[in-house]
């Protein structure tokens, strides 16, 4: 059956009004890879961009207009995505792509494109400054308690996925903590006693280093300290490896840290994403471990990962997109009137081949 749903948004005589979304499907991409072609803030391929525009061109859409918008209806149509790592980096991250699909989703229906912003340099100051109708924040840490202050100075509707924002910044939160308890105790139920963790970003500088007091004093990243609290509450003594990011290689690199010695390796290795934990069992490979049989690893995310076969990592499925459209629907909300409201997401424990029992010595 052919899709039509394009038709009405379309139509060459202009009776209704064509979208984002419909030039998105046209063109073969998702609505945030379409909203990033036209506004040029995230890593878009020329010959994507291209596409999108013919795409646009095709539908008889001019796409974002802050200026006209401004005029009609008050906003710039832009809203601000506001992360803490580099914007390249964060186009490398599955759950990253995953959130902003599901914003674009959203927000596709009052026709407003994204602007991703981070705050390092001079990129900080355009968090203050730029032209944006509302402000989405993605694992930020309270760092950014001045800049927030300003975007409600400005009287900017504010939504955090994730992070440690201020108390009345609406949040849609993740049940970190819990989800990462479950999967420590399924190795406590294995038999698991020496437990490591390889842990997301700890802090601004995105430091890497072995799990100390004096790095987890200075930590500022919510997620990072949530997910650790949860394998604590089963093995209070776990120590660790600090990454600089969700990265296949940092992940090995910590897998090698944690295992190059085979007089001091863990049974276990619980990693803070999936992309991590396909690097520790690179590096178990590397240094002659089998998986299961003599490291178990789990992963946090649920999502593909590349040569990973045959392995079905165990993990903790997260709904990112979901995540995504509830912040996308709280701004829509906020921007048309109507009450937002909080949220809360709970993970899935996903039993893979990447857990056993530790090997009797």
């Amino acid at each position: 059956m052919n899709d039509t749903s394009t038709t009405p948004e379309a139509g060459a005589a202009g009776s209704v009004r064509p979208t984002l979304a419909a030039v998105a499907r046209l063109a073969g991409v998702s609505n945030s890879t379409a909203s990033l072609a036209f506004s040029g803030t995230g890593p878009v391929s020329d010959a994507t961009r291209e596409r999108v525009l013919s795409a646009a061109k095709e539908l008889n859409y001019a796409g974002p207009d802050p200026r006209a918008r401004s005029l009609r209806r008050g906003r710039s149509g832009i809203v601000g995505v506001v992360m803490e790592e580099r914007v390249g980096d964060a186009f490398r991250d599955p759950i990253k792509i995953a959130l902003l699909d599901g914003i674009s989703d959203e927000i596709a229906v009052i026709d407003a494109g994204l602007l991703i912003l981070t705050d390092a340099g001079e990129a900080a100051q355009r968090i203050e400054d730029a032209p944006m109708d509302a402000v989405v924040l993605i694992g930020c840490s309270p760092r950014l308690d001045e800049s927030v202050a300003m975007l409600r100075q400005r009287g900017i509707p504010l939504v955090a996925i994730e992070g440690d924002p201020a108390d009345d910044v609406l949040t849609i939160a993740q049940d970190n903590r819990e989800a990462t308890r479950v999967a420590a105790q399924h190795l406590a139920d294995l038999g698991h006693t020496d437990v490591s963790v390889v842990t997301l970003s700890l802090t601004r500088d995105r430091a890497r280093g072995p799990l100390t007091d004096e790095r987890l004093a200075a930590g500022s990243s919510n997620t990072t300290l949530e997910r650790l609290s949860g394998v604590r509450d089963v093995f209070p003594d776990a120590g660790g490896y600090v990454t600089r990011g969700s990265f296949v290689e940092e992940g090995r690199i910590a897998g090698h840290a944690l295992l190059d010695d085979p007089d001091d390796r863990p049974t276990a290795i619980i990693a803070q994403s999936d992309l991590l934990a396909a690097g520790v069992i690179r590096a178990a490979e590397e240094v002659g471990l089998a998986v299961p049989a003599d490291l178990s690893v789990v992963g946090f995310d649920g999502v593909r990962v590349d040569g990973l076969w045959p392995y079905d990592l165990t993990t903790l499925v997260q709904p990112a997109i979901d995540k995504g459209r509830a912040a996308g629907v709280a701004i829509v909300e906020m921007l048309e009137g109507g009450v937002a409201h909080p949220a809360t997401f709970t993970s899935v424990f996903h039993l893979g081949n990447t857990t056993a029992a530790p090997r009797a010595h």
